[in-house]
């Protein structure tokens, strides 16, 4: 499979934009899900105006790539990026990648794109199919080939897809993701056949969490994956460690019919809420698009954010680990400093973004990491990565010692908060506005302002925070205040200053 010569030898505007073709002028591609439970269904999407001339260099985001199938992420773009993540990790001194893929319809497409890529510079790949991205994550490791690359669009729209690359145990982010882009400018890739072969995890995977993590007694759960690939692998696994499972959401569909895969967004925990108040189960969980990122709510219909999530494993690795670090996203509530001091922990905060987190993880030597939005990484007994189905099961084993698991989660310190609020700009703008804030915003009565990502306001009785999606074209606030009037009167200072920054937007 040499690669013909004089391939992809343009710099990288020119050369996407002939990759990309006029898709932005044409309408959507139609695509069709890979067989999965429910059998086949044909489904299409069309993308919205607004989104047609996007930039395609948009695409190379600070932890990952992502962008629009059929339009800024095409199978020639992504199979241009496979050559190149393939020439990386040739100059990496690897062989093999395992690559894999989750349930949107663009998925099988783009995938055997990826692998055309990585096969022109010589790498050799394993396929481990439609899997969970912590799956693929295991399959490094598992298969011993060092290196992965996840296909998925995670937690965004059904029209999104992107790439999760690990080379030589290490996630790329940030400077690593633009030499990608590098070297297509310079064309500066390998060539070469590498093979091609098939091979299924999610046994070994099974086998590996079920081996590790031991109930106290059987629970009786909800599992709700927004019809996210999650699905085809969660409810099987906790029957193994005991659990009674009911399913909601758990056929695979890449349209995403009932609710959107992020269970960071209240809304979409709604259905799991109503399911909890009729039927018997003690706890429910939730989780996004692509299987690394847990959702926990209450009998009660309470719902418990990742950050306090973070306490209870926290206290529990704390027990056996005295004066571990443990890491939390600049999203996360203040109550988690004195949780884990008083602990005999080590609180470190850090910036947002699963492959930052793992970088500071492996800087410091941090044993347990968590972010706001569901992101949880354990090091103690497992890898380091962020694992949806993995901190499920480790949550599943610390609440089977508590009679009442539901009051357990409530007593966890609390504050009056915001989950994640989005504003829409346009790409590019999310970027630049911030730099304007950090310039020119004045925040009285503040008694710290925390630029490590994004702007972080801390006040005597709570703190806000705006900063730009490092995945979609947005602002992302986050609110918490000791009471009602101080979580206004924070929300008002942020309002103020935004509408001085950008008044044409809508927030």
């Amino acid at each position: 499979m040499q690669n013909p010569p004089g391939e992809h030898t343009h710099s990288l505007s020119p050369t996407l934009s002939r990759l990309a073709g006029e898709g932005a002028k044409t309408p959507s591609p139609q695509f069709s899900p890979a067989s999965r439970r429910g059998g086949e269904r044909e489904k299409q999407w069309s993308i919205p105006d607004s989104q047609r001339e996007l930039p395609v260099n948009e695409i190379f985001k600070a932890y990952d790539i992502r962008g629009i199938a059929g339009l800024t992420l095409t199978a020639d773009i992504v199979e241009a990026i496979g050559h190149a993540i393939g020439s990386e990790a040739h100059a990496r001194g690897q062989k093999t990648i395992a690559i894999g893929r989750d349930g949107r319809l663009s998925g099988a497409e783009l995938l055997a794109a990826l692998a055309r890529g990585i096969q022109k510079s010589g790498i050799h790949v394993i396929d481990v199919g439609c899997v969970a991205t912590p799956m693929v994550y295991f399959a490094a490791f598992e298969l011993d080939t060092r290196c992965a690359v996840m296909l998925t669009g995670s937690h965004n729209p059904p029209e999104y897809n992107g790439l999760k690359i690990v080379l030589d145990g290490t996630t790329l982010y940030g400077d690593d993701i633009q030499a990608l882009r590098t070297r297509i400018e310079q064309n500066n890739l390998s060539h070469g056949a590498g093979l091609y072969s098939r091979q299924d995890i999610s046994g070994a995977y099974s086998r590996r969490i079920v081996s590790d993590v031991k109930l106290a007694r059987p629970m009786k759960i909800t599992v709700d994956c927004g019809n996210g690939v999650a699905g085809a692998y969660v409810a099987a696994l906790y029957r193994k460690l005991g659990c009674t499972v009911e399913e909601l959401y758990c056929e695979v569909d890449g349209s995403f019919p009932n609710h959107h895969p992020d269970p960071a967004d209240p809304k979409n925990l709604q259905d799991l809420i109503a399911a909890l108040r009729v039927n018997d189960s003690e706890l429910g969980l939730a989780f996004d698009g692509d299987g690394d990122r847990l959702g926990v709510v209450t009998k009660d219909g309470k719902i418990i954010c990742s950050d306090r999530q973070l306490m209870l494993f926290a206290a529990d690795l704390l027990s056996r680990q005295p004066g571990a670090q443990i890491i939390f996203d600049i999203k996360s509530t203040r109550h988690l400093f004195e949780w884990i001091r008083q602990r005999g922990g080590k609180p470190v905060i850090w910036k947002t973004g699963h492959s930052l987190i793992k970088a500071k993880m492996r800087e410091t030597g941090a044993l347990l990491a968590g972010e706001m939005t569901g992101h949880l990484f354990f090091v103690e007994r497992w890898y380091g990565f962020d694992d949806g189905l993995y901190a499920g099961a480790r949550l599943l084993e610390i609440l089977s010692r508590i009679d009442d698991p539901g009051a357990a989660l409530n007593a966890l310190p609390d504050a009056f908060s915001t989950p994640e609020l989005h504003i829409k700009t346009h790409e590019g703008e999310n970027h630049s506005l911030l730099e304007v804030l950090k310039a020119t915003a004045h925040f009285p009565g503040s008694i710290e302002v925390i630029t490590l990502d994004g702007l972080r306001v801390e006040y005597p009785d709570g703190f806000g925070l705006v900063r730009p999606s490092n995945t979609t074209p947005a602002l992302v606030l986050r609110f918490e205040a000791d009471t009602e009037a101080a979580l206004a009167r924070i929300q008002n200072d942020f309002r103020r200053i935004l509408h001085e920054a950008a008044p044409h937007l809508r927030f």
